[in-house]
């Protein structure tokens, strides 16, 4: 394990770095505009690997588990723009306000990270400034531009949640996340439901705040968006498989929700 340069604000991203926003279908012309906050699990080679064993840094702590490969195809189904995020949530977690304790974490389930602890407030900028800043911005640019050019624009979060959580078996296979959007949240719910074989969490494993998210917040409920958050368990998603036949079902959802809200 190694710490390099951990505190080193100057050294985050070189020009050697792979930016921290993707984007696939830029001028997609589906309603939706799809969002990975949790896509990658890079770290800035300044920051080497945070202390944090490698093992762990293939869990779900460091990134959501095969979402990346959903929400690409689900992109390319749908002709939908993509704003993903490649860097790892123990850098900075871009779902979450930068105030909050989990924007970078110093314990993530019952994972200690060293690099994280003791972080100059320098440094924490500096991964506001280089990875947080631009994503979010991308997405603000984004939903201006379509705004502008009349687009109507639905946001929809991406994510992946482990089947077990502190000993917990999670029965889900997706979950529907929402707080203020009272019109997709239940289309989707019913939708979801209707399909063969699914269980179906409302508002689970997770519900939406302004304290523990950001995206669905910011983006969506302050712009006046319809919007909802997506969780796909992990084990369903981790090859590619998996992740084509999720990214097929909820392009067939999703565009049968198109019908309904034109």
């Amino acid at each position: 394990m190694t710490l390099d340069n951990a505190g080193d604000t100057s050294l985050l991203l070189g020009n050697a770095e792979v930016p921290p926003v993707l984007e696939q279908n830029e001028h997609g012309r589906s309603p939706f505009l799809l969002t990975a906050d949790h896509y990658g699990r890079l770290i800035p080679r300044a920051l080497g690997d945070l202390g944090v064993p490698a093992g762990e840094l293939t869990r779900h702590i460091a990134w959501d588990i095969g979402i990346a490969g959903v929400a690409e195809a689900l992109s390319n189904r749908l002709d939908a723009h993509l704003i993903a995020q490649r860097y790892s949530r123990l850098v900075i977690d871009c779902n979450r306000p930068p105030a909050a304790p989990s924007s970078i974490p110093v314990l993530s389930e019952t994972t200690v990270i060293p690099g994280n602890e003791n972080l100059a407030r320098g440094a924490a900028e500096a991964r506001r400034r280089e990875i947080f800043d631009p994503y979010h911005r991308r997405i603000t640019e984004a939903i201006d531009a379509r705004l502008r050019q009349g687009m109507p624009t639905v946001l929809v979060a991406l994510h992946s949640f482990t089947p077990v959580y502190a000993g917990i078996i999670r029965p889900w296979h997706i979950g529907t996340l929402y707080h203020r959007d009272t019109r997709l949240p239940p289309l989707l719910l019913k939708l979801l439901r209707d399909e063969a074989g699914l269980v179906v969490g409302d508002n689970e494993p997770y519900a939406v705040s302004d304290e523990t998210d950001y995206g669905i917040p910011v983006h969506g409920e302050a712009r006046g968006l319809m919007n909802t958050g997506i969780e796909i368990r992990q084990d369903l998603i981790a090859d590619p498989s998996g992740q084509t036949q999720w990214a097929d079902r909820l392009a067939r959802v999703f565009g049968q929700i198109e019908t309904m809200i034109r």
